[in-house]
């Protein structure tokens, strides 16, 4: 029984590759990070950045009617607990409200991103712009998230305006010596 093993010779640089190949199939998958991060979160974080970074000497804060603030305040907390839906429909109630507040327009802005409605996200960022000081952290999220809008749309000559946008929210206080 002596079998000829010529008819079956193996270059060496296949027999390394088959190797080395087989061993990919033994090797674990990645674990996926377990976070609480939302996938949005770059955008949103770039938008809030914005205002944060904003140090302008005019900041404009809106008196809170009691009860548009309570309805402001558990969309808030949906937000955190990634409740969007329901985060959308408590400012949408605050919005038949005060339709004219900037500053949630733009929280609501926000909530369409998480939604992946950037649309509505783009229109109420510029509708609270429209609405608001035009200068400050409120004015550089509105300008931020048309600039993230922009780029989602794969517009990056609009981000770059919108860029311009950020930069014109700032009012320089004066020099004091």
């Amino acid at each position: 029984m002596s079998h000829s093993f010529k008819h079956f010779f193996v270059p060496p640089f296949l027999l390394a590759a088959a190797l080395l190949g087989g061993c990919s199939l033994f090797e674990s998958a990645p674990t996926p990070a377990k976070s609480t991060v939302v996938p949005d979160h770059d955008m949103i974080g770039a938008i809030r950045a914005a205002g944060d970074r904003e140090k302008s000497v005019i900041d404009v804060n809106p008196l809170r009617d009691p009860g548009v603030a309570s309805l402001q305040d558990m969309a808030k907390n949906d937000e955190q607990a990634g409740r969007y839906a329901d985060a959308a429909g408590k400012l949408d109630q605050a919005l038949k409200i005060r339709s004219d507040s900037p500053d949630m327009l733009q929280d609501r802005a926000e909530i369409a991103i998480r939604m992946r409605d950037f649309a509505t996200a783009e229109k109420l960022a510029h509708q609270s712009w429209s609405l608001g000081p035009k200068l400050g952290p409120l004015c550089a999220r509105n300008w931020q998230t048309i600039v993230e809008m922009r780029l989602q749309a794969g517009d990056a000559a609009g981000a770059d305006t919108a860029r311009k946008g950020v930069q014109a929210c700032h009012k320089a206080g004066i020099s004091r010596y």
